[in-house]
């Protein structure tokens, strides 16, 4: 049974934050770690105390996580950036708000002895000899240690202690991934074994040893003598913080609105999903067998909670594209939002399945075909930096410079040069989407082809014909929000009846060329999932590396192939197949003395591995590049258990010290975390335990409203006698049938939790078996 984990957050504004600079303003960012693993960087909102960021992340963790922190620090041009504070919440205390955490969290400081990561490889057990009696402590290795010195590793170190007495291993120099491999022994006192005293304890600490200065801390383990005296302890341990009170300031240093939701599931094998997938299915391949309001689906619309529609959406989207049913799926619930509908501009105005549906829909199936009409022109409008306002409480004079070497335009320059900026990049846009008729997917020609026509039939008077207003202007000039824009209006308001020929033209096309089922990925193996400038370097002949050694190159990835050339333009271009990449991985900064780097290491005809090495512009680009080729390559069989986050240099690996190349690793996968996007590959079986899940928590209201209440209603007509019950007869009919679907969906749940139940017997047992036989 797999393990599901998936960890959304939002980071939405700060408040009352101290000044850090001489202008008494800080310009904060934020900085979020998972297991003091950098994930994501927020945007820098200068001169402010009070920022808003509204930044969101959904990050997969197949191996969980113990904490989330973030970090709030002051950009400086010039020096290092201050650390303000952070927030610290642990995979626990967030597990204990099931629906979510949105609230302020005041900061605390930051100390660097609670900065820890990593995890020491240790055996330890009690020796009963004739003579002695002892503890054996043989400190193997360690990994993923904290950087402590400039060069971005550590001279690490363990110290043993035990009832008082203490040994200290040897020092490695310069890594975070020592191997010592040395046994320390402690003579115990001699006395009744398993009678040590109360409380005694064995501690494991690592230090990084410094010249100068106190030694750095960088983690510590403690057991307990009793529990080594019954149980030995081997494997790795992850490394913790000394524990301390963690004061939150009282406020001083501000705090952080976070939203914060843990999404923890186990996954079945598939047949388990098999009858809860056709019971959904059945909703929309039989519609005429059943009212609208007994489906399943109707049901599970009835029964979910507001908040979690959307989730229930997206998963429900995904289930039916993968069974290539999801036109079929919309239209049902399309119909059913505008039958029940009386007033046309309503239309999917409710936060109903329909429009929650539609719209992840649209976001699902259609973002490659919005990044391919407008991506050019969006670009091209960043990389030309442009000063464009027409609000004249907006207008900044002194950054008009650069439109004139003159000096400073006048405010009414400003705005005619932005008006005829604004009307070229409008007229662009505009060209660009009334032309993409045959670019749009045809499965969503489809859905909105139908649509039109269940409006249609609905509303067929000929005033609902008209397409709502763009941008609120309505028809008349002068009416607009935002006075300003009025100059813009001659503009925009001929462009309606193009846009409505374009609407016309998408939902011109026959319903029978997405009539076939849709496969278990999104996109075709030729369209682009992610592209972009990155530098790259071979690892043939490493040596020190200067920047200039690193290559410009444009990338393309898609599902197949990871392609790089000079430029976008450029005819040449070098090939990756996908089934080839073994690993991708993060670089530690000391590899390169640079920061945001990834590897992508291949197997070659000859069964050779080659790593090519790539850095990104920032840590958002880098995870993003990373979850992008792992989701693409997840299903390679070749994939490495470990690898090494330094480089091969001088004759040994930067990270492990090891003189040997052809050794494959010294670490496990970082975490193999992805960041959760429109382009994740279809799971049917995650999206349908998902469903289940919601169906879990909302079963009691399943049972009380259809089948407890039609048991009552029953018992009520018996009670009254014959003339009540020709009357209730059409009502008990229609009772009859939704306590019938109600009792299905109850028995499929029931089945999954009678599954789950026995893995989780299953796993505890295997577990229990490895403690008793390790």
């Amino acid at each position: 049974m797999a393990r599901n984990t998936a960890l959304h957050f939002r980071v939405v504004e700060g408040r009352g934050l101290p000044a850090k600079d001489v202008s008494g303003t800080s310009d904060p960012y934020c900085i979020v770690k998972v297991d003091n693993e950098v994930v994501a960087r927020t945007a820098t909102v200068w001169k402010n105390l009070n920022p808003f960021w509204g930044e969101e992340y959904t990050l997969h963790l197949p191996m969980g996580f113990h904490s989330l922190a973030f970090y709030v620090l002051d950009e400086d041009t010039i020096g290092h950036d201050d650390v303000i504070g952070k927030v610290s919440l642990s995979k626990e205390w967030i597990s204990s708000y099931p629906r979510g955490i949105d609230s302020w969290i005041n900061l605390t400081h930051v100390d660097p002895n609670e900065e820890v990561q990593g995890e020491i490889c240790l055996e330890l057990k009690v020796l009963e000899e004739p003579q002695r009696r002892a503890l054996y402590c043989h400190v193997i290795e360690a990994r993923d240690l904290a950087p402590r010195d400039i060069s971005g590793t550590s001279d690490p170190f363990a110290r043993v202690s035990c009832d008082g007495h203490a040994l200290e291993t040897a020092i490695i120099k310069k890594t975070r991934f020592p191997h010592w491999d040395e046994v320390l022994e402690f003579d115990l006192e001699e006395g009744v074994p398993g009678k040590e005293p109360k409380g005694s304890r064995v501690s494991v600490e690592v230090w990084d040893w410094d010249m100068v200065g106190k030694n750095d801390f960088l983690g510590w383990v403690e057991f307990s003598l009793d529990a080594l005296q019954r149980s030995p302890a081997k494997g790795w341990f992850r490394l913790l913080p000394f524990p301390t009170a963690e004061e939150d300031a009282g406020g001083k240093l501000g705090a952080l609105r976070l939203k914060v939701r843990l999404a923890e599931d186990r996954i079945l094998p598939s047949m388990y999903y098999q009858p809860l997938i056709e019971l959904l299915v059945e909703s929309i391949l039989c519609p005429a067998e059943q009212e609208e309001d007994v489906s399943p689906l109707a049901l599970l619309e009835e029964i979910s909670s507001v908040e979690s529609r959307q989730d229930v959406a997206t998963k429900l989207v995904k289930i039916f594209l993968g069974q290539g049913l999801a036109v079929p799926f919309l239209d049902y619930l399309n119909l059913r939002e505008v039958t029940k509908t009386t007033d046309p501009n309503t239309l999917f105005r409710s936060n109903s399945l329909a429009s929650k549906s539609m719209e992840q829909f649209m976001k699902v199936v259609g973002m490659p075909y919005l990044h391919e009409v407008l991506k050019p022109i969006i670009n091209r409008i960043f990389e030309e930096k442009k000063y464009i306002e027409l609000d004249p409480c907006k207008i900044e004079l002194n950054r008009t410079r650069r439109i004139s070497f003159k000096g400073s335009l006048s405010e009414a320059q400003v705005r005619e040069s932005s008006q005829e900026l604004l009307k070229g990049y409008l007229s662009d846009i505009m060209e660009s989407i009334i032309g993409s008729v045959e670019k749009c997917p045809a499965i969503m020609r489809v859905a909105f082809k139908q649509l039109h026509k269940r409006v249609e039939e609905q509303f067929p008077e000929a005033e609902h014909e008209a397409v709502q207003s763009i941008g609120n202007l309505g028809l008349q000039l002068g009416h607009g929000k935002e006075q300003w824009m009025a100059p813009l209006h001659p503009f925009i308001l001929p462009s309606i009846t193009r846009v409505k020929d374009f609407l016309d033209k998408l939902i011109d096309v026959d319903s029978e060329s997405a009539g076939k089922a849709q496969p278990r990925t999104l996109f075709h193996p030729s369209v682009t999932i992610k592209e972009g400038y990155l530098h790259k370097r071979k690892a043939e002949g490493l040596h020190l590396l200067p920047r200039f050694t690193f290559k410009k190159r444009y990338f393309w990835l898609s599902s197949e192939t990871l392609s790089y050339s000079k430029s976008p333009e450029w005819q040449v271009r070098s090939s990756i197949p996908i089934q080839r990449i073994c690993a991708v991985e993060r670089v530690d900064e000391n590899a390169f003395q640079q920061p945001h780097m990834m590897q992508i290491i291949t197997q070659d005809n000859e069964g050779q591995l080659r790593t090519m090495y790539i850095q990104c512009k920032n840590v958002n680009e880098l995870n993003q590049w990373l979850s992008a080729i792992r989701k693409a390559s997840i299903c390679n069989e070749r994939m490495l258990p470990s690898c090494h986050p330094g480089a091969f240099r001088g004759n040994r690996w930067t990270c492990c010290l090891q003189p040997d190349r052809t050794v494959h690793g010294c670490s496990r996968t970082h975490s193999a975390m992805t960041l959760g996007d429109w382009s994740d590959p279809l799971d049917p079986d995650a999206e349908t335990q998902m469903v289940y899940g919601q169906l879990l928590l909302a079963r009691d209201k399943l049972r009380e409203k259809y089948i407890e209440c039609s048991d009552v209603g029953l018992a009520l007509e018996q009670e009254r006698g014959p003339g009540t019950r020709a009357q209730g007869e059409q009502g008990r009919s229609c009772q009859d049938r939704q306590m019938a679907a109600a009792a299905r969906l109850l028995n499929v749940i029931q089945a999954l939790e009678r599954a789950h139940s026995a893995f989780e017997r299953r796993e505890k047992e295997e577990a229990d078996n490895d403690s008793h036989h390790p």
